[in-house]
């Protein structure tokens, strides 16, 4: 079977299973979980065939016309470079891992086969975006990731949290993809084509007329679909869905599709100065604002949500300075180890019984309860702290290596500037990430108080895809010097300057949160901790994904003493917490303009135009009521009006023909 068959099936295999997942959901409902797991287990393979064949060498470039448009002609095409190959193999391993996972974790739940199927929808959705060369085809599966993560975030809609939280992320996302749109189609107008290696051509041989408004305008689509700032707020809130979703989401699709799609069309934005730098600007605010936001949340979740969010940071970083090859390795990295710490967080969610940190600190033994959670999470936190010999050390030296490059005039692609703003931002963000990666560490696994809850071992399903992601957390950044023909030939070995800095600000910062937190933990008694208010706990036999569901609206216990993160933040634990205040912000400058323009329309429609229906309406009622009274029976009556109706059109007519003769 041809490179380019076994590739057409990568995306074609989920999409099918989830056509008859929907279809078999309530006839035949063994046949989901199958139906769920298998397609992707075999999209991953055949992933990984692709990948190995394509090499890193010369592009897969193959395409048919889809349908004849005119001038700009829309093409089912596939464009499978390295990066390509190397993100398909991430999506699959990591929607594999996630469907394998929601088969301990949503055991119960009545609404698994629509889950099931979405999921593996979302899946098929970000491989299309992966493998086309056709931007059209790309801007379908982009918008069919949209619509599934409404859904999947949404899943549990009987709480408000979750239905606000699927509607806010489907309006901020879709705000970013109306100049998303505009944009490609200024794109295509510019290059004659919708073809990405058109595109690219095109870009060479400089034929771009608006390369700055055009890359502007994608920005903005990227912005809100890879959660940068200022379109990262619906992030945060999208942990209302199932635990995971929110891996799916935050480490191989959604998120991962903005970043892809700029380092795939990188040389569109490269060709404009002013976007390189309003991209490195936008990635500086994203990676400091949302690491000081994740030392002060309270909800687990959201401290991943946040880290996730500077992550992305730093990915749109690299792009900023020009270096493709450190952003996706920074995205590969980054899938593996961000999967495994939502899916280890649902554990810890189920064994607690709650997503407070505040409560779980207030708990012991939770490292012994949960033993694979324990393990797997702490490395996923030392990659994501960049501690080496783990995998974000690596990916993340390489992203302050360019950067570096770029500062020192020795990389000419983006200008020194961006280089200096995203260098100095990373380095910032390197230590406020250890801080908070060790904070929520010691908060989880380090609480004082009531013993944890015991449910016993936790589903197979749910603890062995733990350590299967652990693997790459561990030992992938070790085996980039294998890998750089995928990553354009570039060199992504650490160097010792920002080895030394990255890791040392990395140490300060968990050195510092760890005093702080021996310091405070010293101050507050062990009975003030175990007296506190007990968290809700459900029944050991309870299904992961209820526990999940009722700690949505379950009250936060009050404040911890013994929280590094608001000795470290100081006054800005509160701004923090809150987000910095962008969603007040964008309520007074958006919504509620919004909602005051909806009730003048509906003042206007009811006050005004039912007036003159309603006006009519009665006007002909009274009309017929007249009309109804003239009904006598009488003859006379009947006889006399025509009389003088006819008396009355002769004197109409007299009077009009005088008129005429005198005119």
């Amino acid at each position: 079977m041809t490179t380019t068959t076994l590739a057409v099936l990568v995306p074609l295999l989920p999409f099918l299973g989830s056509v008859a997942g929907l279809l078999l959901g309530r006839t035949a409902p063994g046949y989901v979980r199958p139906l769920a797991v298998l397609p992707t287990v075999a999209a991953a393979v055949l992933a990984v065939v692709v990948a190995v064949r394509q090499g890193g060498g010369t592009a897969i470039d193959a395409s048919t016309q889809l349908t004849p448009t005119g001038s700009v002609p829309i093409d089912l095409s596939l464009y499978i470079d390295g990066f390509a190959a190397l993100v398909a193999v991430l999506v699959g391993v990591v929607a594999t891992c996630v469907q394998i996972y929601s088969t301990g974790y949503l055991r119960e739940d009545p609404r698994y086969p629509s889950y099931a199927a979405l999921v593996s929808l979302f899946t098929s959705a970000m491989l299309l975006v992966v493998y086309s060369g056709d931007l059209m085809v790309l801007l379908v599966g982009w918008e069919i990731m949209g619509i599934c993560s409404y859904f999947l975030v949404g899943h549990y809609w009987e709480t408000p949290e979750a239905r606000a939280a699927s509607l806010k992320a489907f309006l901020v996302t879709k705000l970013g993809d109306v100049p998303f749109l505009i944009g490609l189609f200024a794109l295509a107008t510019d290059a004659g084509t919708f073809q990405i290696r058109g595109v690219l051509g095109a870009v060479a041989r400089g034929e771009l007329d608006h390369p700055t408004v055009i890359a502007l305008l994608l920005l903005a689509g990227v912005a809100g679909k890879s959660a940068q700032f200022p379109l990262h707020t619906w992030l945060p809130d999208a942990m209302a869905g199932p635990t995971p979703v929110s891996a799916l989401i935050h480490a191989a699709t959604m998120v991962a599709a903005g970043i892809y799609f700029t380092a795939r069309l990188l040389p569109v934005f490269a060709a404009s100065a002013a976007a390189m730098t309003v991209l490195a600007v936008m990635a500086a605010i994203t990676m400091v604002g949302s690491a000081l936001a994740a030392l002060a949340q309270d909800d687990i979740k959201r401290v991943l949500a946040y880290s996730t969010i500077g992550q992305l940071g730093y990915m749109a970083g690299a792009l900023a300075v020009g270096d493709r090859g450190s952003a996706v390795f920074h995205l590969l990295s980054h899938g593996a180890f961000k999967a495994l710490l939502f899916l280890a967080a649902g554990t810890v969610i189920h064994a607690a019984g709650t997503n407070s940190l505040t409560a779980m600190s207030r708990m012991s033994g939770l490292a012994k309860r949960i033993p694979d959670a324990y393990w797997t999470m702490t490395v996923a936190l030392l990659a994501l702290a960049a501690i080496p010999p783990f995998a974000g050390f690596f990916s993340k030296e390489a992203v302050l290596v360019a950067a570096e490059h770029t500062a020192l005039g020795e990389r000419t692609v983006a200008p020194a500037g961006a280089g200096w703003t995203v260098l100095v931002a990373g380095l910032l963000t390197a230590f406020l990430t250890a801080a908070y990666a060790l904070r929520l560490w010691l908060r989880t696994f380090r609480g004082r108080g009531a013993e944890a809850p015991d449910h016993g071992r936790q589903p197979i399903a749910m603890t062995s895809v733990l350590w299967v992601l652990a693997i790459p957390s561990l030992g992938f950044g070790l085996s980039v010097t294998y890998l750089d023909d995928w990553f354009d030939g570039n060199d992504l070995t650490p160097t010792v300057t920002t080895a030394v800095l990255g890791t040392g600000l990395a140490a300060a910062g968990a050195v510092i949160t760890y005093a702080l937190w021996r310091t405070l933990a010293a101050r507050t008694p062990v009975t003030a901790a175990a007296q506190a208010p007990a968290p809700h706990v459900a029944h050991p036999d309870a299904d992961a994904a209820l526990v999940e569901a009722e700690a949505l609206h379950l009250p936060h216990p009050a404040e911890d003493p013994a929280d590094p993160g608001r000795a470290l933040l100081g006054p800005l634990h509160g701004p923090a917490a809150d987000g910095f205040h962008l969603d007040a912000v964008y309520r007074t400058a958006f919504v509620r303009p919004v909602l005051a323009g909806a009730s003048l329309v509906r003042f206007l429609d009811r006050e005004v135009v039912d007036t003159y229906v309603r006006a009519a309406g009665t006007s002909a009622k009274g009309l017929g009521w007249l009309v109804r009274r003239a009904q006598t029976g009488n003859v006379q009556t009947y006889l006399s009006a025509l009389l003088a109706g006819s008396v009355v059109l002769a004197i109409v007519a007299v009077a009009l023909a005088n008129a005429v003769a005198g005119a």
